[in-house]
């Protein structure tokens, strides 16, 4: 995220809903206004309501605002509230506890989050995962050139030891030099890829009405993440 672009996103919105009185007494009346026009304000919602979806997701249920003639008043309650989290969020994770980095799933590979971005957001953590396995599946068959084999038996392929075959190329994750490291490096991405549909595809497949938490999805997408940019970054090596 951009943290500079949405403060400043929100700085313009809280200016712009400025209520002005328009009775001329400084009671708050059916003609106050907003500072700028309300079209304005309408348009820079829009952007606005993602920055919120963003920052605060509840923000649309639990921030309603106070004046009931108003209709941006809770726009802005939440633009404000948004704003103090980010501009203070550094020193509230000091103050309040451990101050661990935060892992974003959108900070992900990029095979993995647009596999699983449509159905992360609409919170279904189970089927976004199983959507990010999928992507991964059809990138690697399209790396390697191949679609008579899927999964556990695409990545021990593909990672194989073996000199490459006909229709059957192999990823190099480092030049082979026929060292123990390169052995190693190889052998890794096999039994890694292999745990991965064991051990998370293979669960999640068998337990459809069995949603998971969006702390275990996001794990499992960081899991898949680390395979995602083995197989991007590794060298195609084909059958001469």
């Amino acid at each position: 995220m951009n943290v500079e672009w949405v403060i400043n996103e929100l700085d313009k919105f809280i200016k712009m809903t400025v209520m002005r009185n328009g009775s001329g007494n400084g009671f708050i009346t059916m003609s106050d206004y907003t500072a700028a026009p309300d079209a304005e304000v309408a348009q820079h919602a829009q952007i606005v309501e993602k920055i919120l979806d963003r920052v605060i997701p509840s923000w649309r249920t639990e921030l309603t605002g106070m004046m009931a003639n108003n209709r941006w008043a809770g726009h802005r309650e939440a633009a404000i509230r948004a704003r103090e989290e980010l501009v203070r969020a550094e020193e509230v994770r000091e103050n309040l506890g451990e101050n661990a980095p935060d892992l974003s799933a959108a900070d992900l590979h990029p095979w993995i989050w647009s596999g699983a971005k449509s159905l992360w957001q609409s919170g279904h953590y189970r089927e976004a995962v199983e959507g990010a396995i999928k992507k991964l599946n059809a990138e690697t068959q399209n790396k390697v050139g191949r679609r008579d084999v899927s999964e556990t038996d695409l990545f021990k392929q593909a990672f194989s030891l073996d000199e490459p075959k006909t229709g059957k190329a192999r990823l190099r994750r480092i030049k082979d030099d026929g060292s123990d490291t390169y052995r190693s490096v190889q052998r890794g991405a096999m039994t890694f890829a292999e745990g991965v549909f064991a051990g998370i595809r293979n669960p999640l497949s068998h337990e459809a009405d069995h949603e998971i938490s969006e702390q275990e999805a996001l794990e499992y997408l960081a899991a898949l993440s680390v395979l995602a940019r083995w197989v991007d970054r590794a060298e195609v090596e084909a059958a001469s």
